[in-house]
């Protein structure tokens, strides 16, 4: 379970690249965040906070805070896929709707606006980076993050001749 700990603290470090690459695409190139975009910085910070969080239980506890942080990569995976499905429909939007009324009205947003304000449009078709368009390379790292903390949870605990090892 000991490289366990070094996997989740490198999955949480992961995760917070990643939202320093969403600000420099938001501030430096000018990408606006979309209501979607937003949630997934969501989904993103809870991975990154549940993952830590796991890192520092004892390896007992470890395990919860692994359930929780492949939780929030499957929801993930949800906010990916439909902004995906919104990309690949441009009749549909989520643009200045409820849920961007909403989601702007929440306390980080009006503490954080840099990071977790919506002011973009879904349906927005920015370059792709590498080939693939922002939304596919959040559903990579939601998959590679769930197939991990998924091995990460039914990994067998190692069990010595008189019990657990510490």
């Amino acid at each position: 379970m000991r490289s366990s700990k070094f996997v989740l603290l490198g999955i949480s470090a992961t995760c917070l690249l990643l939202i320093a690459v969403a600000l420099y695409l938001q501030i430096v190139e000018l990408m606006l965040p979309c209501p979607l975009c937003v949630f997934q910085r969501y989904a993103f910070l809870a991975i990154a906070l549940f993952s830590l969080i796991a890192a520092l239980l004892p390896a007992d506890a470890r395990r919860y805070g692994i359930a929780l942080a492949g939780l929030s990569a499957f929801g993930g995976i949800g906010i990916a896929g439909k902004h995906l499905y919104v990309l690949s429909n441009p009749t549909l939007s989520c643009g200045i709707d409820p849920l961007e009324t909403g989601l702007n009205k929440i306390f980080l947003s009006e503490w954080f606006p840099i990071l977790f304000r919506a002011d973009g449009l879904c349906e927005t078709p920015y370059p792709p980076i590498f080939g693939l368009t922002i939304p596919t390379w959040a559903m990579i790292w939601f998959v590679i993050f769930s197939l991990t903390l998924i091995v990460l949870f039914f990994q067998k605990q190692k069990t010595g001749m008189f019990g657990k090892r510490h």
